[in-house]
């Protein structure tokens, strides 16, 4: 008897040690998933997370400054739900790395977001949420990578969708140089490089040593398109990183556009617009293959989005959700990789989200997205099996004299510091 009762007790702590380890397992695997911008419910769209002002450029405010980030974002449905957010700082590679929020916060790490209203006028009902970041109550203590989280008031591990943001303490300038590649490093009609020198900014204080710094440079908003950079010497007193093949990037080619601000009458790129019962159909005009045309400049929105709504006077409320179906006709499929819609109405991420479909019985890929009335802007990049890095001569065609737009991220990690800090965020439009 005290045998079989041993062995029950042996039995319900392995079983409940299996059930701790499963529950710690998959809360790391979830945050290791979450450290980016994600959407994790379908009924969430449409959002938009920036400095005030300033729509198509990433969401950076300094360290001690007086900067807002607005949050906008939907959630379908007939019914609002009681939202809350979290504030997390991530080390540079996005892994959280202060478990005290005290350490990286004045204030409330988690708030409600209390302003929202509800959609009229439309055939989706929703309701439109907003959000000024940081409230008045709190204030960022250290500089570094940011996430934001959305979730569900009384279930914290409901989280609706994930937001980088950066706060920036100020201590480097940089002088960027872009060029066509030195040779050996590139092809001078179709990249383009990247080079960087850093010193410190005027009146600042910092150990500039290359080996505490990680310095960064991102095409666009892509999120595998950045490149870690190696120091290769100096520029006179500043830190050179420049002439090393992480320094070039594909030009790339002008960003695909389509308007359905108007759902009375096909604006650009809009073949038709129906409606059936009480949903909305787009149809964009059918893609093409521009990787062996020639190079047009058309500089429209830099893959971004904007919500508008024709003859409504507010689009944040007024604007109506639509089905935009889109094709790509092709004599064959992609046999060793999937073809991919890029842009902020992706996420800018290569997923499931943004893949489209191969369907034999048409001959071409297709995608169908739930989307607000507005611009928008993307690219058509392949992604071959197996890599991280998508690419844009497939489909797109790369040009050396393409627009793109490059930010540089400068993180600096001295032995005795907790964390990384974000010692300079330069931002520039090629």
């Amino acid at each position: 008897m005290y045998f079989c009762t041993m062995k029950k007790s042996v039995l319900s702590l392995l079983l409940f040690l299996l059930i701790c380890s499963t529950r710690a397992f998959s809360q790391e695997v979830r945050m290791a998933e979450v450290g980016r911008d994600s959407v994790w419910q379908n009924d969430v769209r449409s959002i938009y997370f920036t400095r005030s002002g300033l729509e198509l450029e990433a969401p950076v405010i300094q360290l001690g400054g007086n900067e807002r980030l607005v949050l906008h974002f939907d959630l379908l449905g007939l019914e609002p739900k009681d939202l809350r957010y979290r504030i997390t700082h991530c080390d540079a590679d996005w892994h959280p790395d202060l478990p005290d929020p005290y350490d990286y916060i004045s204030g409330f790490e988690e708030e409600n977001i209390n302003n929202y209203e509800s959609s009229f006028t439309t055939l989706q009902p929703y309701f439109h949420y907003h959000q000024t970041l940081p409230s008045r109550n709190t204030r960022f203590l250290v500089s570094g990578n940011y996430l934001l989280s959305v979730f569900i008031q009384d279930e914290p591990d409901s989280i609706l969708f994930t937001r980088r943001f950066y706060v920036e303490e100020h201590l480097l300038d940089a002088d960027i140089e872009i060029t066509t590649p030195k040779a050996g490093i590139g092809n001078p009609r179709r990249d383009v490089e990247v080079d960087v020198s850093l010193g410190l900014a005027e009146g600042k204080i910092l150990n500039l040593s290359p080996q505490f710094l990680t310095v960064r440079v991102q095409q666009n908003r892509r999120t595998d398109l950045v490149r870690t950079l190696s120091f290769s010497g100096y520029n006179g007193s500043m830190l050179a990183y420049r002439w090393q093949n992480e320094n070039v990037f594909p030009g790339g080619n002008c960003f695909r556009y389509f308007d359905i601000s108007n759902l009375h009458t096909p604006m650009y790129n809009v073949q038709k617009v129906d409606q059936y019962a009480d949903e909305l159909f787009a149809f964009i005009r059918p893609e093409q293959d521009r990787s062996r045309k020639n190079y047009s400049h058309e500089e429209v929105l830099r893959g971004g989005m904007k919500t508008n709504a024709f003859d409504r006077h507010n689009p944040h409320l007024e604007g109506d959700y639509v089905w935009v179906s889109f094709s790509l006709p092709l004599e064959q499929p992609f046999l060793d990789g999937s073809v991919h819609i890029v842009g902020q109405l992706t996420d800018w991420e290569l997923t499931d989200r943004s893949r489209m479909e191969w369907q034999p019985q048409y001959k071409a890929y297709t995608a169908r997205m739930l989307l607000k009335q507005g611009y928008y802007a993307y690219q058509l990049l392949f992604l071959r099996a197996g890599e991280m890095e998508a690419v844009s001569y497939k489909l797109e065609g790369d040009h050396y004299e393409t627009h793109n737009d490059y930010t540089i991220y400068v993180y600096y990690h001295f032995p005795n510091d907790r964390s990384d800090r974000l010692v300079l965020v330069h931002q520039m439009k090629q």
